[in-house]
This record gives C-alpha cells, structure tokens and sequence, in this order.
C-alpha cells in the first residue's frame, strides 16, 4: 500500500521548534499539530542542513547537504548540483506533482504538473480576487517588519488559506489512479510579522513569557549577532517595541497555520484520502523570535534557527506519544520516501532512510545517536575591524535589514549534535561546546575547558565522521568500479545491507 500512498511535504518557513505546548512551550500555539505529531512518529533532534530557506529547500529536495548541492546562500539556485530529485523520483514513479506555496528552490514550474506561487509579499497575476491584491500590497508595506496593528481583509487572504484552498482544488481535479505528490508550502511565519484577528490578539505581548536571553547576550554571542542587532536598529528606530510585537503575531501566526493544516485534513478525512496519505511536516529553519535580542535567523548555528519541528503521520506510520529518541535532518526526507516506495536510493543522495523507525522497525541505534549541520558560504569571517561595504553588498537603505548578508553568512562553521551536546567548529579552528539542558540558548561555551576534555573529544571526533560522509560522492568513477552504499544509506557499522 505505502508504494501507492500519496506524499504530501508541508512545510513552514521559520518555524522555531521549540514555541509548541509539546515541547514545553506554556502556550498553546499548535494544538492541532501538537496532536497530530502524537498519531504519528515526531522529533525533538530534528535539525536543518542550513539555516537558510534556499540551502535547506535544496536539500529537502535531494537529499544532499549544501557542501554538496553548491547551493550554499539564497542565490544560488541555479548552482544546484545532483543526479535526482524528489520531483525525478516522482515523475518516474508515475506521480502527479504539484506545488502549492512557497518554493524558493532550484525547481521550476516546468518540473511539475501544477505550480501555485506564494512568497513574503503575496502571490502574483491578474488570477487573485482584489482583497488579495489589496492585502499583497499590504504585505509589501511593511517591509518585512511587524504590524502594529490587525492585517486587513481576514484569513481568507493570508498566504496558508490561499495554499490550501489551491491545493484542494488541485486534488480534486481528475486524476485517474495515478498518485500524487504535493509539496504544500506555507511562507509563513516567516517575516513580515503580521496576522488577521483573532490570531493578532490571542497572544497579547504582556502575556508573553520572557525570552531565555535578551541584548545583552549579544556580547558573549560576538559580531554576526551583533552586526544583526545594529542593522536592525538602523532600519527600524523602535527595534525594541518591533521585538515584542513580532513575537506576539509570530505565535498569532502559527496558530494561524495550524488551522489551515486541520482545514487540509479536514479535506483529506471527507474525500477518504487520509489513510492513503503520507504526510510530512516540519520547516526550513527556525527564528530567534527574540533571543538574543533579535528576530529572523542569519548568524551561526544556534538551536532556535538550526532544531526544527519534524513530524510524520500516515499508512505504516507508528503513533508515540514521546519524541522519537533519533537525530534526524532535512536531508532524510528524500531517502525516507525512497523506502516507502520501495525503491533504491539515487546516486549522490548523502541523507538516510528513516522508514524503520517510522514503521517500528528495528534500525540501528548509533546511526542516529548525532545530526549534522553546516553554515557558510565561504572565505575568512568578517569583524568588526574589517571595512565591510554594506552597499556593494546589497544593504540599501529599504533592505538594510537583510539578515542573510556578507557579513552573517562569511566563513564556513558545521555543527553536531548528539544527546546533550552541541559542537560548533570553524575553519580557523575556533570551537563551541554547550550542555543543552543546561545552557539551552548556547551562552556558555566549554570548549577547552579541562573537565570536558572526553565529551570534547568524542564530539570532534564524531563531527570528524560526518565531513567525511558528506563528501559529495558525485560524480562516480566512470569506469570499473564498484560504489558500495546502504540500501537505506547508513553509515553505522552495525548496518550491512548494501546495495
């Protein structure tokens, strides 16, 4: 049955995973995703490939990290480099593919049965009704800020809606016994921060619990986070009142979403597509939503931009009430699907198969006892001393608070995660330990410190272990010889099927 189920990717953009009651969070801001997650399989140490929308995207599709894809910042799409993709795959598996929402990627509406564009300002073409073209607009002028007051025009117009209403409308279309692929892809709650009543007012910012950190972390952060702060100064005078009002209509917003992903199951219960749907759902990355004394995402590795939510529910799909104990990343979705269909996984494909664990299969343990994590897209970092010349760079006066930009993005630093801990490295040698439990928002490095010299160790050696598997394979020897991998594209030792 699973190789006939149909697939469905929602995904967010920049959704933190820590905002939801099942994670702790003391407001209830996903309920219906909150449940959701517990009918199926859900990860607590699921992590992005890169905290950046493109890259991750990339490797959502190919299931290759951004080292390997080239596509290392938001403009190198048409850099992307692999044998096949999720779309590939589904085309030659018979699918009919649609995308509905946000794509940001290197596919093209030429791949695809059906495209439905929506991105941060809205949608596009003479199609829309004029309360759409006049909330469009609306969501251009606030310049990726967050709005004081309620959105205009209502839910009908907001990007979710709108992406589910066209991707139900898709489904009904007469498709034969062919399955199908829906990439379901929701802008939000991606800056600007805006949302409609009742969402604006549900989480009034005098209610909100305080931030785990605040400005003045910034100096024990250093100069990326630093340099975010005073760009966003500079473009909004009153960054502080802007703060709080984000994160109150951040969370407004992902209530929001969470009733248009109940309004898409809803529509998979009444047309008996429920129980033949796989569906995944978790974000391109996560937000600061005000730690450290910023929003939106940009410097370095942290967990509130890298960890994001990551949920599966469907036909085979084993119901927990409790986090799946795995490490997981963006880059196992392709190979996950793969498996479910039953078939190999492309050559290049650098993520694993997380099929057993979902279904309950025994898998090995130590396979998924770390994730791994990259940034950057090059060259030497750039300080404070450094004669950094924001124009030329693109930091005009209206984008001056582009968060993703020479300055936050330079260098190359990779991250690993295992149980507790998190190792942060760079190419100039510089580490970063943190005890999680203990230090959640990372303000106490331990690295060099003496008496963790044996987790220090284990972890370097671990993130040592993973550049090298993530060392892009392709292209393969052309000629004799024989390329050995996993059928489900482990690396654990204790794991010798191979293909």
């Amino acid at each position: 049955m699973t190789q006939q189920a149909n697939i469905v990717i929602i995904m967010t953009d920049q959704q933190r995973a820590d905002v939801s009651s099942r994670e702790g969070f003391p407001l209830d801001t996903t309920p219906f995703l909150d449940a959701l997650a517990k009918k199926g399989t859900w990860f607590d140490r699921a992590y992005t490939t890169m905290p950046v929308c493109l890259p991750a995207r990339v490797s959502l599709l190919t299931g290759r990290y951004p080292s390997a894809t080239r596509a290392r910042t938001n403009h190198n799409g048409e850099d992307a480099y692999y044998e096949t993709d999720l779309f590939d795959l589904m085309r030659a598996q018979g699918y009919r593919l649609a995308l509905c929402g946000k794509n940001h990627s290197h596919v093209k509406a030429d791949r695809m049965d059906h495209m439905f564009n929506l991105g941060h300002h809205g949608g596009g073409g003479d199609q829309r009704t004029e309360d759409e073209i006049a909330f469009d607009a609306y969501l251009a002028s606030l310049r990726m800020s967050a709005g004081a007051t309620p959105a205009p025009f209502g839910v009908e117009v907001q990007c979710p809606y709108r992406a589910v209403t066209d991707a139900t409308r898709w489904i009904d279309e007469d498709q034969g016994e062919q399955p199908f692929f829906l990439w379901l892809s929701f802008p939000e709650p991606h800056n600007p921060y805006q949302a409609p009543e009742p969402y604006f007012s549900m989480f009034p910012p005098e209610t909100l619990p305080l931030t785990q950190s605040d400005a003045s972390s910034l100096a024990a952060k250093g100069y990326k986070y630093q340099f975010l702060r005073e760009l966003g100064e500079t473009a909004f005078p009153n960054y502080d009142e802007q703060l709080v009002r984000a994160r109150s209509n951040y969370l407004g917003m992902l209530r929001l979403i969470d009733d248009q992903v109940s309004r898409f199951f809803d529509y998979l219960d009444a047309n008996n597509l429920r129980d033949k749907t796989i569906v995944f759902f978790l974000s391109d990355h996560g937000d600061y939503v005000g730690e450290y004394g910023l929003v939106r995402k940009g410097a370095e590795l942290p967990e509130v931009i890298a960890r994001i939510p990551f949920q599966v529910v469907g036909p085979g799909v084993v119901a927990s009430d409790s986090p799946h104990a795995a490490h997981v990343s963006t880059a196992d979705v392709m190979p996950t699907i793969c498996e479910a269909m039953g078939v190999d996984v492309p050559r290049g494909v650098q993520g694993r198969s997380l099929w057993s664990m979902l279904t309950g299969q025994d898998y090995p343990e130590d396979e998924f006892d770390s994730v791994y994590m990259e940034h950057g897209f090059g060259g030497l970092h750039y300080t404070a001393e450094d004669n950094y010349d924001r124009n030329a760079d693109g930091l005009s006066e209206y984008i001056g608070f582009d968060e993703l930009n020479g300055v936050s993005q330079s260098g190359t630093m990779r991250a690993l995660r295992c149980g507790d801990w998190k190792l942060i490295y760079d190419m100039q040698e510089r580490g970063q330990l943190y005890n999680l439990p203990d230090d959640p928002v990372e303000l106490n490095n331990l690295f060099d410190h003496p008496e963790h010299a044996e987790v220090q160790s284990m972890m370097l050696g671990k993130l040592l272990g993973w550049t090298l598997r993530v060392q892009d394979p392709l292209p393969h020897p052309r000629r004799r010889y024989q390329f050995k991998s996993d059928k489900q594209n482990y690396w654990s030792p204790h794991a010798n099927k191979t293909k």
